[in-house]
This record gives C-alpha cells, structure tokens and sequence, in this order.
C-alpha cells in the first residue's frame, strides 16, 4: 500500500524573497532551466509584470522597474540569464550587513527631567547676557515642573524644582525667591471625575425621561380598571344576580 507523501514547508527549498510567495519563486525556476534565451526574456517579462501587480507599492519607489529586476535576480539566486534592461545586482554588496548602531550610554541624574533639559541648562550657562539668561532659566523651571508632574502624577513645590535645577547646574542657576513658577495640575485625575459624574447625570436623566416610574404606574392602572369593566355587565364594579 503507498502512502501519501505530504509536502511540508521545512522539505521545500527557502524562500529567497517571501513578499512574493512560493508560486513567483516556482515561476522564476522555470524560466532560468528554460533552453533558449528569448523564452526566457518572454517569460521574465511576464513575471515582471506579475511581481509588479502582487507588489503595487512599490510603484511609489523611484525607478520601481529597476528593483523589479533587481529582485527578479535575486529570486533566481544570480542564475537568470535574461537579457535585463539594468546591470544585475552585485551579490556581495547585497549580503553586506549595515554597521551596530552606537547607543548613548550617558547616566541622566533625574530621569523624569530627560536629557534634553541638562543640554538646556549647560546652554544657559553660556549665556552672558542677565535679563536672558534668567528669562531662559525661567523657562528651563517651568519645563521642569511639568515634567515633574506629568511623570509622577503628583503636585510639587516651586522649592523643590528650584533646588532641582541648582544641583543639576553645579550651583550657577538659580532664581530670585519672589519669582513663582507656572501652575501645573495633572488633568488625568480631574478628566475622569468629571466623566463619572457626567455619566451619572446623563443616566438620572435617561430613567427619568425613560418613561420608567410613574408613567408605567399610571398605564397599569387603566389597564387594570378597564379589564374590570369588561368582566363586570353593564360597567358595575360588582356581580349581579
């Protein structure tokens, strides 16, 4: 008795450009044990035209013909011999991978303020200028607070930030105590209580417009007293005899 033998994907040959499928890949090998070149060309052709149609974004590249044929190369494993409007892709610059991106490694000291205010603070230390430089320190503090606040969803005092930036400036920013930063609150607490009692009343207001209580009370009655009636001859409330 023959078995059936069952065609598996771990037993198929890999798939040199998966965006379009194993049937292209077929069609390609076809075409490069094809023995004459022209049925080659005219076969190629068509499977340019068929990657094209499977891959219509690539219309929006530049020159999207020649990365056709560059793939067409490339599924064929360098082994097509067509007549290719374009030079055939060399295979070693395709196999080059691209170099490690270096990561800053640079130790921040208030994670919540970020990077960028201590490259603000070393910029306003350079400025020469009184009235600017506070005006930037100023603006430095209040980006602080808010950043403060946004990160630990809590209230802080102008103290505290105002200590913040003259650790972090090595003691050369600070600003006058009569000055009071901007008022920041974290809204995402206010927003939510004011959606629940939002919802609350919209609620009241549905069951009260539902026709709910004294409506459906009202119904039953004259429902009730009509059904007496009609037991009852001549419209009475008792029986007669």
């Amino acid at each position: 008795m023959n078995h059936p033998t069952f065609d598996y994907n771990s037993t198929r040959s890999k798939l040199l450009l998966t965006e379009y499928g194993r049937n292209v890949q077929n069609m390609v090998k076809y075409i490069v044990a094809l023995p004459t070149k022209e049925e080659r060309n005219r076969y190629a052709q068509v499977v340019i035209d068929l990657m094209g149609f499977l891959n219509p974004h690539l219309r929006d590249v530049a020159d999207f013909k020649h990365k056709l044929w560059d793939h067409l190369h490339i599924i064929s494993n360098f082994q097509i011999d067509v007549d290719s409007p374009y030079p055939p892709p060399d295979p070693e610059k395709i196999h080059i991978k691209p170099d490690p991106l270096k990561y800053p490694h640079q130790r921040i000291k208030y994670k919540h303020y970020g990077k960028t205010i201590e490259l603000m603070i070393v910029k306003a230390k350079s400025i020469q200028e009184p009235e600017r430089r506070n005006h930037m320190v100023q603006a430095i503090a209040n980006f602080m607070k808010m950043a403060y606040v946004q990160w630990n969803k809590d209230s802080v005092t102008d103290e505290t930030i105002l200590s913040h930036l003259y650790e972090l400036s090595g003691g050369e920013l600070k600003l006058d105590e009569n000055i009071n930063l901007a008022k920041v609150e974290y809204r995402a607490n206010v927003q939510s209580k004011d959606s629940r009692s939002s919802g609350g009343r919209t609620n009241n207001t549905q069951n009260n417009r539902g026709g709910g209580g004294r409506t459906n009370n009202t119904q039953n009655n004259r429902n009730n007293n009509n059904q007496n009636n009609r037991r009852s001859p001549g419209g009475g409330g008792g029986r007669k005899y």
